[in-house]
Parts: C-alpha cells; sequence; structure tokens
C-alpha cells in the first residue's frame, strides 16, 4: 500500500497505480513458482525475501511508467510515448535489472553453512529481481499504451495531480538550479567523497558485531542446575520449587519443567520452557530474564541459565545450546591438560563483564561406584539385570555376569538370587538356592568376583573430533556485543595455551558462524561490486562508466546505513548484512538511470555538461519514486512492527538510512564524477584503440554543443 501510494502521489491519477500495483503480483506470482520448481519452502528467509524484494519489485515498472508519462506530457500521444520509451527505457531497465541481481550471486556460491543460510534467500531475491524485468518490458509496455490517458496541452487534470504536479515541477527546477552551483564548485565532491571514506572506516571498526540479535519472541528456554550427583528424589523437590517461583512471576503466562529427561541434560540439571505475556504487559525479554535468574538463584542448591528464543536461529558443532546461546569448545590429547586449560580459562573469563552466564560442561564432583574386578576372576563383565528388578534395583546380588572357563566352553548353567523370586527363566527359587536351566547359562552374582569404591569424578567424559573436550557455554547481557566476547576469549585463551600447547580451542554454534560470517564480509562485498562492475562493463562498454554508477552510490549508501545503525545503538549483525547487500543493488539504480541518459545525449551531440545536466533533471523524478518505494518497503522494518521486530529492525535502519543519505549526495556528486571520468575517458583512454568506449566522440570538455540542444524535457 506505501509503494502505490508513493505512485499515486507523484503521478497523480489513480489508473497508473495499476500498472506497478499488476506488476508486484505478477512478479511474486512468478517467483513463488520458481520456487516450487526448486522444491524451495516458504521459511523464515524466503518470506524474508519476498518481503524485501517487494519494495523494489515495482522500480522497473515505475521507471517505465514514468518515462511514458514524461513523453506524454510533452506532447506525444500515449500510443506514441510508449513505443519511443520501450526504445529509450529498455536498455535501462536491463542493466538495472542485471545488475542487482548481480549483487547476490556471490551468497549463492557461498560454502558451508553461511552458504545454505544464503542460498535460499539469494536465489528468491534473484528470481524476483529477473520476474519483475521480465514484467516491466513486456506486460507494463502493453498496459500502459491500454489503461494510461492522454497528457497533451489542455488536457483535465485529477485533483491529485494538479496538488503535486506544480510542487514537483518547483522542486525539480529547484534542484537543476542547485545542480548548476554544485558542478561549478566542483571540487566540493573530493571533501564529500573523504568524509564518506573515512566514516567507512569509522563504523566498521567502532560498532559492535553479533551475530543475531535475540529480539523479543517472548519465549524463554533454559536449564536450572542443581549440585551433582542429586537423586531424582531431590531434583523432584528442586523443580516443585521452581515451579513456585516461576508460577509467583507476573511476567509468565505459561510455563512447564522437565527434569529427568537424560538424553538431553544430566541428572542434576533440567529444562525450563516459558512463554511470557505479551509485551505491553512486561518489561523486555533481556530484562524478564535477569529477574527470573536472580529469583531461581535464592534457592538454595540451584543455578538457573536462561536465553531468549528467537525466531531465527543456528546450532551447529558440539554445542545443544541447553546452557548457552554461544560456545568455546577446548580439545586436546592430553585430558589433564585440557581440563587444567579450561579451568585457568574460566577463571580469566570470569572478568569478563559482559557475560550473563558463562558455564562449563566439565563437572568434576559427581559421585561415582568404580567396580574393581578380582585378578582370580575368569569371568568377562556382561552385566545382566532381573527382569523384576529393573525398576528398583537392590544390591550387587541381584547383578549377574556371564563366565567362561580358560578353554572357552561355558561353564555348567547355574544362576543365583539373593531373594525368592523368578530366576532368569522364571523358575521360583529360595534365597541362597542354585537353579539349572536350559537357557541363562553360566549367571554368577556380580559381587562374586568385583568389588566396590566410592569415588567423586567426571560425569562423563565429553568429546570432539575424538579428542578430550570441555565446551564452555555462555550468554551475553544486554547491549554487549559477540564480537566484543569472541575477542576476550580469543586473548584469553591465546594467554593459557602458552603453558598448554597441546591444547587447541574453536567456536561452536551461533560463535562459529559468526567468525565465519565477518571474515567473509569483506570478500563478499568486493566480490559483489566486482560482479556488478562487470556486467555494468559488458553492457556500456566502458571502463569507466561502470566506476561512475558504482561509486558515488555504494560509498555514501554504506556510511548511511552504518551512521544509522550507530545512531540507534543498534548492532552490524546477519540482518545488517543483507541490509547492506540489498541497498547495494538499489542506490545504483540512480546512476544508470542518470548515466544511461547522458549517454543518449551525447550520442544526439551535446556536450558532457549540458548532457549529464539534463540527464539528472530528466531522471530526477524516476530516481524519487524509486527510491521512496524502497524506503516506505523498508520503513515497518525500521520501525519495528510485527512480532519479534526488534531483531529485524536493523535491516530496516540499514536500507532507509543508506536511501536517505545516498539520495542527497549522488544527486550531486554523480554527475561531478561522469564529467571528471568522461575526461579521462576521452583525453587518454579513447586514444588506446582496445580501451576506447563503444559511446567515443571528439568533445572540448566543457565545450558548447554540437549542434543545438533539445529543449529540456522537464
Amino acid at each position: 500500500m506505501l509503494v502505490v501510494l508513493v505512485i499515486y502521489v507523484f503521478l497523480g491519477r489513480a489508473t497508473d497505480t495499476l500498472i506497478p500495483a499488476v506488476a508486484l503480483p505478477l512478479s511474486l506470482f512468478i517467483t513463488v513458482a520458481v520456487m516450487f520448481m526448486l522444491d524451495y519452502s516458504i521459511n523464515n528467509l524466503t518470506l524474508m525475501a519476498l518481503t524485501l524484494a517487494i519494495g523494489f519489485l515495482v522500480d522497473d515498472a515505475i521507471v517505465f511508467l514514468e518515462n511514458v508519462v514524461r513523453r506524454a506530457e510533452n506532447g506525444e500521444s500515449i500510443l506514441q510515448a510508449t513505443y519511443n520509451s520501450a526504445g529509450e527505457i529498455s536498455f535501462t531497465i536491463l542493466s538495472m535489472t542485471l545488475s542487482l541481481a548481480a549483487v547476490f550471486i556471490p551468497l549463492v556460491f557461498l560454502p558451508g553453512l553461511l552458504g545454505r543460510i544464503f542460498r535460499e534467500f539469494s536465489v528468491t531475491i534473484i528470481v524476483a529481481i529477473l520476474a519483475s524485468g521480465l514484467v516491466s518490458l513486456t506486460l507494463t509496455p502493453l498496459m500502459c499504451a491500454r489503461i494510461l490517458g492522454e497528457r497533451k496541452a489542455g488536457h483535465k487534470r485529477a485533483r491529485m495531480e494538479k496538488w503535486t504536479g506544480d510542487f514537483i515541477k518547483r522542486v525539480i527546477a529547484a534542484y537543476g538550479r542547485a545542480l548548476d552551483k554544485f558542478l561549478d564548485r566542483a571540487w566540493l565532491t573530493i571533501p564529500i567523497i573523504l568524509i564518506c571514506i573515512i566514516g567507512l572506516w569509522f563504523f566498521f571498526t567502532h560498532l559492535p558485531f553479533t551475530l543475531l540479535p535475540p529480539g523479543d519472541s517472548g519465549f524463554i528456554r533454559g536449564v536450572f542446575i542443581a549440585q551433582e550427583g542429586s537423586s531424582p528424589a531431590q531434583m523432584r523437590a528442586y523443580q516443585q520449587q521452581v515451579n513456585q517461583k516461576l508460577k509467583d512471576d507476573p511476567n509468565i503466562a505459561q510455563f512447564f519443567t522437565l527434569a529427568g529427561f537424560s538424553s538431553r541434560t544430566a541428572g542434576s540439571q533440567a529444562l525450563l520452557f516459558l512463554f511470557l505475556k505479551p509485551k505491553n504487559e512486561r518489561p523486555p525479554i533481556d530484562q524478564c530474564i535477569l529477574q527470573l535468574q536472580k529469583s531461581i538463584g535464592t534457592i538454595p542448591g540451584v543455578t538457573a541459565v536462561m536465553q531468549p528464543n528467537p525466531v531465527l536461529q543456528i546450532n551447529v558443532g558440539v554445542t545443544n545450546q541447553t546452557q548457552g546461546q554461544y560456545a568455546y569448545t577446548v580439545s586436546g590429547i592430553v585430558p589433564e591438560d585440557v581440563y587444567a586449560a579450561a579451568d585457568q580459562l574460566m577463571s580469566k573469563l570470569r572478568g569478563f563483564k559482559g557475560f550473563a552466564t558463562v558455564r562449563s560442561d566439565f563437572y568434576n564432583s559427581t559421585p561415582n561406584l568404580y567396580l574393581i574386578k578380582q585378578p582370580e576372576d575368569q569371568y568377562q563383565v556382561i552385566l545382566e539385570v532381573k527382569d523384576n528388578e529393573r525398576a528398583t534395583p537392590g544390591d550387587l546380588n541381584n547383578l549377574y555376569v556371564r563366565g567362561t572357563n580358560p578353554s572357552g566352553t561355558s561353564n555348567p548353567t547355574t544362576a543365583t538370587s539373593s531373594s525368592g523370586t523368578s530366576g532368569p527363566t522364571g523358575t521360583t527359587t529360595s534365597a541362597g538356592q542354585a537353579v539349572t536351566t536350559s537357557t541363562a547359562s553360566n549367571l554368577v552374582p556380580l559381587r562374586a568376583v568385583t568389588s566396590t569404591k566410592q569415588v567423586v569424578g567426571p560425569q562423563a567424559v565429553n568429546h570432539f573430533n575424538q579428542f578430550t573436550s570441555v565446551t564452555i557455554n555462555f550468554n551475553l547481557l544486554p547491549n554487549i556485543a559477540i564480537g566484543d566476547a569472541t575477542t576476550f576469549i580469543e586473548n584469553a585463551f591465546a594467554q593459557v595455551r602458552q603453558q598448554y600447547p597441546g591444547v587447541q580451542a574453536t567456536f561452536q554454534g551461533e560463535a562459529l558462524v559468526f567468525r565465519q560470517l565477518f571474515k567473509a564480509l569483506p570478500l563478499l562485498l568486493i566480490s559483489a561490486i566486482f560482479v556488478m562492475y562487470v556486467i555494468l562493463g559488458i553492457l556500456y562498454e566502458s571502463y569507466v562508466h561502470p566506476i561512475t554508477v558504482l561509486f558515488p552510490a555504494i560509498v555514501p549508501a554504506v556510511v548511511g546505513g552504518l551512521f544509522t545503525l550507530w545512531l540507534f545503538g543498534s548492532t552490524l549483525s546477519l540482518y545488517s548484512v543483507i541490509g547492506l547487500f540489498l541497498l547495494l543493488g538499489i542506490v545504483k539504480k540512480n546512476g544508470i538511470m542518470v548515466v544511461d541518459f547522458a549517454l543518449q545525449r551525447i550520442d544526439e551531440g551535446w556536450d558532457l555538461r549540458s548532457a549529464i545536466h539534463e540527464a539528472s533533471i530528466e531522471r530526477f523524478r524516476p530516481i524519487m519514486m524509486t527510491t521512496l518505494s524502497a524506503f516506505m518497503g523498508a520503513l515497518p522494518l525500521a520501525i519495528g512492527f510485527g512480532s519479534d521486530a526488534s531483531s529485524r529492525r536493523p535491516l530496516g535502519l540499514v536500507i532507509v538510512g543508506g536511501l536517505i543519505l545516498s539520495q542527497m549526495v549522488t544527486l550531486f556528486i554523480t554527475p561531478v564524477i561522469y564529467l571528471w571520468l568522461e575526461s579521462f575517458q576521452e583525453h587518454v583512454l579513447d586514444r588506446v584503440p582496445f580501451l576506447r568506449s563503444a559511446h567515443f566522440h571528439e568533445h572540448d570538455f566543457g565545450g558548447k554543443p554540437a549542434q543545438p540542444s533539445p529543449a529540456p524535457a522537464s
């Protein structure tokens, strides 16, 4: 609705909005059909791709529609304006479509888990872009010729057309005068570019990094941990006390706890699943977690570890995320070195004030019962428990081992029971009575061949890649970035490793993906820009015009996006990275439209300055329309509408801030960059046949046009 409203305000007729309003659902339909053919599902990433695509799916249709309206306002019939626009604007639409799709090509070929995360998102975006270009070059011209009303001199104007038409003309005239003054002071471009480059360095080095913002989904999961070796009865008592604390908390709507779930937790741990009340009835979720952990911590012998459950989460490696959202695994060949290094690392990590919780999965104070085999024993230890004793086993007299003699043949079949119960074959015996059977072979009491010893030792010996390991799980306090935490952990482990060189460590889960993502981010951005440069270079048959399109748009846009994140106290996350890639594709459309029209004017005989000035004036209205459409598409994300909207808010902030700054800067510096590079092309590159542009003309830079210029279209 916001996108359609932008078109209605700029063009002034309700019937004009039907054309992009039809192009949008048709492009989405083609996209969903291709997703079905590729066996994709509607998940968080593909749905986000479709949502973001709405902001620029209508761009191509808007550009074509506006050009038809502009030519009709200059006296052409709608049919003739449509034909002329098809020849004039089709190459521009093709350049916009292919260069925008090229932004996401590097993401498709990412290896590993990162590639799996981005692939469906990227392919969905690319298909939507190509579908939009196809619709704009086929259906949109047909609808323009059949639906648009004539706009010749003296035609009856709609009310909105009267209100907005004159205002837009005044804005365009003011922009033309301002552009003339800026071209006369072209040196101002250099400090503007330098400020943008310094801003890139500042924000990339000072913005906190994280993978996925926790958001506020209203759902909390976690564990409460009791003393090692706690019996099931003790855990049940602890569970009742925790349940009472949760019932008393005013922020919880529903909850359930689960103790004794040995496949997911140790015997001394229990799972927590909490559903909070609506956001308008409680504090933010991070404050709720701190209050709950403090409340449960008042129970003697119990500690709680909780974390918000995001809509999109990544879980890889050795961590199951029950004790923390992030994990760091220490491993090595010598177990004693691994345990000692992990203890020292834990001591150092407690000095970091940004951890909400930090715990190790190495529990070394669990009561254990050791079975010691007698030296003269001839029996292999195969434990069997009598059926009727499995629920509540008695002492070791009810445990049996199967024995073999030294020759390998079975001894006479006997079974011994300490009470009058059924033997292994169901025969009832009295205490101590031996029974010979045909199925129970060589069963003797375990007590007869072993002795026992009670010790305190590890609860489990964990392994990572077949090496002994200890995993440290941690959660972060609100407004603490994972990038700061990972840097502190790596520095602390570097100090520990000096004493234990045989021990190594690596991040797991979200922390691992975070390191991979931001290690690959510079290469991804450079690859996306390079692919766009190559495609634009092929289309324009020039080495310099792709720079004219990309450089003045991309640098201010990225700075604007990062500045908006910094201004609102947000972080550079996975969502922010997606927003940056979208921004790269959106803002370069301004340069494409201006440069494409300037080249056409040069081919018609205009001088350089007149051509770029006229192109900037003619393309001002479609540039504003496409920018505002993308702006309106991202505005709900930036404001934070919808469930768990706070986690996706950085994506909207990047797009909105980048569009605003890029629009303010590129409308002025793009013409200057164009004049400088075109002069370099004519005076240097055109002297070499291999480097010569397809638009080779003999011009005097800054001279008069070779022939009278047509009257300005606007």
